[in-house]
């Protein structure tokens, strides 16, 4: 596989992961806490998935659509918190991290990418999303302070 399609696979990856966390999140918040957001991230995630799964497939690399092992480390830090605590903004800090994280692996995907692939558009604009997404979660945390 290319180093495009890894970087490629590997963001489709993470966002699998992502997404399923979310998914616990919400479950697990059961309609309290930050629950309209979890419910925003999971839907902004299946977006970004749906997206770029034909941009991965074109370029040579395979979406596991179960996401990594990281998937079932993020459901079960997500249902210990959620036993112990409230998911509230309280769990803001490890969230904005996460999505940081994740920002790396677009940024290794547009590293390989360039203007001239047909992905490169679409991962500027999840990106753009993305900083401002991580943005409204900072002002939500500054705002709890």
């Amino acid at each position: 596989m290319s180093d495009r399609a890894d970087k490629l696979a590997a963001l489709a990856t993470a966002l699998i992961d992502s997404r399923n966390g979310y998914f616990e999140a919400l479950e697990d918040a059961e309609g309290r806490g930050l629950t309209t957001l979890f419910k925003e991230m999971v839907a902004l995630r299946t977006e970004a998935i749906v997206e770029l799964e034909p941009f991965v497939v074109a370029a040579g690399g395979k979406v596991n659509e179960d996401g990594s092992f990281m998937s079932t480390v993020h459901r079960t830090v997500i249902s210990i918190r959620a036993m112990l605590t409230e998911l509230d903004e309280k769990i803001l800090p490890s969230l904005i991290s996460g999505e940081e994280r994740i920002l790396g692996y677009y940024d290794d995907a547009l590293k390989v990418s360039s203007t001239d692939y047909p992905e490169y558009a679409a991962l500027q604009r999840q990106r753009g999303t993305l900083v401002a997404k991580i943005t409204q979660m900072q002002s939500a945390l500054d705002a709890a302070a």
